[in-house]
């Protein structure tokens, strides 16, 4: 029929691959189905490209223009977010103070120095009065010594409190990584998202092409191309909301990473697609229960307590004070004058008939108990969020395999199928127009679910404790 090779012919001026060809090929009905399979081809592999972005440009020897935009990496992202974001640099300080805290806990009593002058006469006596003839001075020193391992059990304490600061840093830094993850595979995704939209306003812009040429030709009439022509907003409209939100994703990844470098300088590349293989649920949970630093805190909690129990029961032993003091005596108070310098020592014992520390022995002993209950709870928590979390991966990557396998290709063929019919005249406009919405409603859910999965497995890594799934 004139009407359907004439609308394929106009595509062959923009075509290098179709302009290439004899006319005798796009005249023929079945050279020009074998063409438009080729061609059907052809798009298949470009979509499939399309959903994973180009890989970071190499670096260029010469410096690059102030204005020029910057890519980063994962990697590279995760590791400026660890060294600027203030609520990290925060806690790492809390655990700096933890650590200096050992230096105090393992600090012996400081000795007492005291000085007693005494002997001196306020007063006449008898007519006789010589105010310093029997002064005597007696400095002393004295020093409480520390039994039952008191220091080194209230080392061990204030190690352990560091060592569970370590732990709940490394925590605090786990869900803070998860959300950048986040963001970032969010920004990942609108730029696929904005490279899908170029792509379907690019093809509709061909369709809009040959749809003129078959308008001035008068094998189409003027409300069928108006028809075709105004879905064209709609395409625009999807592409400028998905920049507006590509920006929005790397606005919010600027905040986490506390930069304010101009979105126009500032993107991210990485991988964006799906992995089938997956570890059996088992192999995570095994993984969990050794890097998951809150359940590692919850466990060090109890070795704490437990120590501190014993500091309790060391406190309520009796430690000694020792004293030792110097005199001098004068001849007035001494009957013996030629012994003028003494030194004298004590030993000081309380006595703990009423206060022997029993409440705080208690309290320790209770604290203990408690710390196991809070780690059992922990304990309970990772296997829930492993399964959760394993089960969401699962999920996605069950939804995108048929996708990848079948969906991605019929949706190209069929819209592929129905624009050559409604050229031919063998579908209607309304079939044409569904057509296109839905290869692009199949693009975008793809896409989504892509998102999906990659979100999915940030949070299967956030549950196992480390990044088990890139």
């Amino acid at each position: 029929m004139k009407t359907a090779t004439q609308s394929v012919l106009p595509s062959a001026e923009k075509n290098p691959r179709i302009s290439s060809l004899p006319l005798s090929v796009l005249k023929s009905p079945l050279r020009l189905a074998a063409l438009l399979a080729i061609l059907f081809a052809a798009a298949t592999t470009s979509f499939a490209q399309n959903l994973t972005p180009a890989p970071a440009p190499a670096t260029p020897t010469s410096a690059p223009p102030a204005n020029a935009q910057t890519t980063y990496t994962w990697d590279q992202i995760k590791s400026r977010f660890e060294a600027v974001n203030p609520a990290l640099k925060a806690d790492a300080d809390n655990v700096d103070e933890m650590r200096a805290e050992e230096i105090t806990a393992y600090l012996r009593p400081n000795p007492q120095f005291n000085t007693t002058v005494d002997g001196t006469e306020i007063a006449p006596n008898n007519g006789h009065w010589q105010p310093l003839q029997g002064t005597f001075v007696e400095p002393g020193i004295s020093y409480l010594h520390e039994r039952d391992r008191k220091r080194e059990l209230r080392l061990k304490s204030a190690q352990q409190g560091t060592q569970i600061s370590e732990s709940e840093h490394e925590d605090l830094k786990r869900a803070l990584e998860f959300t950048l993850r986040s963001a970032f595979v969010q920004t990942l995704q609108a730029k696929t998202v904005v490279k899908l939209a170029q792509d379907d306003l690019e093809y509709y812009d061909h369709i809009i092409d040959i749809s003129r040429t078959r308008l001035s030709a008068g094998d189409i009439a003027q409300v069928d191309f108006a028809r075709i022509h105004l879905l064209r907003v709609q395409y625009e409209s999807e592409l400028q909301t998905a920049i507006v939100n590509l920006r929005t994703q790397k606005i919010q990844l600027l905040q986490l990473l506390n930069d304010r470098t101009p979105v126009d300088q500032f993107d991210v590349s990485g991988p964006f697609d799906f992995s089938e293989a997956l570890q059996p649920l088992a192999d995570f949970h095994q993984i969990a229960l050794a890097s998951r630093p809150d359940l590692r805190a919850a466990l060090e909690t109890i070795q704490q307590a437990q120590t501190n129990h014993k500091l309790a029961e060391a406190n309520g032993s009796t430690d000694p004070t020792f004293g030792l003091w110097y005199t001098w005596n004068s001849a007035v108070n001494n009957s013996n004058p030629n012994d003028m310098q003494t030194l004298g020592g004590s030993v000081s014992i309380p006595l703990r008939i009423f206060d022997r520390n029993q409440g705080e022995k208690q309290r320790t002993q209770i604290d203990i108990d408690r710390s196991q209950q809070s780690a059992d709870v922990t304990t309970a928590q990772v296997f829930s969020d492993v399964d959760s979390a394993y089960e969401q991966v699962r999920s996605n990557i069950a939804l995108l395999k048929p996708y990848k396998e079948t969906y991605l290709n019929e949706a190209t063929q069929v819209r592929e199928t129905i624009t050559f019919a409604y050229f031919s005249g063998g579908a209607s406009l309304i079939d044409f127009l569904n057509a296109q919405s839905d290869y692009r409603v199949v693009q975008l859910a793809y896409t989504q679910l892509v998102g999906s999965y990659l979100v999915a497995a940030s949070q299967l890594n956030l549950a196992v404790g480390r990044e088990v799934i890139q």
